[in-house]
């Protein structure tokens, strides 16, 4: 969680090596001011960390649900060692907003779950477009850049690990 005392860009380098490894983004059209400083958070760190820009795969879906089908679609028809979902929801007047959210982690969840593949939630849930700015390459650094470092994490513990 990013807060004043909490930076998403600062990460400890300890097992980001993403040399050899392929990755997909999930982009979520909506909030595209949002989703796209996001998207180039993610690809220059998992670039700074190894990753070969021909490894990395982009794809777009409308809107933060369609993650989670866009996330399945990725690990049954690709060599992905890890798909990162990058998505922004902003708080309305009504519980949509709740909906969503629930939705789109329950669904990256199983997706992971159900493919034994590293599927990330880089979903921003937050009060306003302010609070999203601030989390998309603002004060509170890129959740883009956690993202790709938490992909990384994981794919390298699911190669260790044998999966």
């Amino acid at each position: 969680m990013s807060s004043s005392l909490k930076n998403l860009s600062v990460f400890n380098p300890a097992n980001t090596q993403a040399a050899g490894k392929s990755f997909a983004i999930v982009v979520s059209e909506w909030n595209s001011e949002v989703t796209e400083a996001l998207k180039q958070g993610c690809i220059d760190t998992l670039i700074a960390c190894g990753a070969k820009e021909n490894n990395i795969t982009v794809e777009y879906v409308p809107g933060t649900y369609e993650l989670a089908l866009g996330a399945r679609l990725f690990a049954e028809n690709s060599d992905a060692d890890a798909i990162i979902c990058l998505g922004c929801v902003i708080q309305g007047e009504t519980r949509h907003f709740d909906f969503i959210c629930q939705a789109a982690a329950q669904g990256i969840m199983q997706v992971s779950l159900d493919y034994g593949v590293p599927v990330v939630f880089g979903v921003l849930t937050t009060d306003n477009q302010q609070q999203a700015l601030d989390r998309a390459g603002g004060k509170h650094g890129n959740k883009g850049d956690e993202a790709a470092i938490t992909a990384i994490k994981m794919a390298n513990l699911s190669e260790k690990l044998g999966e």
